[in-house]
């Protein structure tokens, strides 16, 4: 009988993400040499600057998201560019580790955050990462690299290798506690 690594579901906090990427979504921050602007309309403020890579062009994905599956047994990562996932229509549950010295998975530092509407991750080259749902499809804003996108997609539909991205196998997780908050509170 083959062993299920369990695997809990945190809240997301900018400290608790901060071994993967960084956290979107927090408050207004005071200044502290932060550009914002703030009147009776409007607050606008930066959160991040996202850096495609050497050479590389952003671009922005809409992404639907319906893996409502509490068990996964791979992860992918992209080796030149950040990726940044905010969910627009539910909350999705982002799972990341590390890499390891050899640029494997870290399983050590697996992790699995909830990340609702109004927040957003933003992980960072090398993350190793997989998306679930706890309900519905969730739509989501990505933003990634051009020619990150272009590779996978090539990569998914021929049998030609990823040159920008890696997706491999390991041991079956499960993630515990997979539901959606509309559900907990019924």
């Amino acid at each position: 009988m083959t062993s299920i690594g369990k695997l809990n579901i945190n809240d997301l906090t900018p400290g608790a993400f901060w071994p993967y990427g960084w956290m979107l979504g927090k408050p207004m921050p005071d200044g502290n040499g932060v550009p914002l602007f703030s009147n009776p309309a409007t607050d606008f403020w930066q959160e991040h600057l996202f850096n495609t890579g050497e050479g590389g062009d952003a671009e922005l994905l809409w992404v639907n998201y319906r893996n409502r599956s509490p068990e996964f047994s791979n992860l992918e990562k992209h080796l030149l560019t950040q990726q940044a996932i905010v969910p627009l229509t539910g909350e999705v549950i982002q799972v990341v580790a590390q890499s390891a010295v050899d640029g494997s998975p870290d399983l050590d530092t697996l992790a699995a955050f909830r990340v609702l509407q109004g927040q957003g991750v933003c992980m960072a080259p090398g993350c190793w990462h997989t998306t679930r749902v706890a309900g519905a499809e969730v739509t989501c804003l990505m933003m990634t690299r051009c020619s990150t996108t272009a590779d996978l997609i090539q990569h998914l539909t021929t049998s030609v290798r990823a040159a920008e991205s890696a997706i491999v196998d390991i041991p079956v997780q499960r993630l515990q506690g997979l539901t959606a908050r509309a559900e907990i509170s019924e």
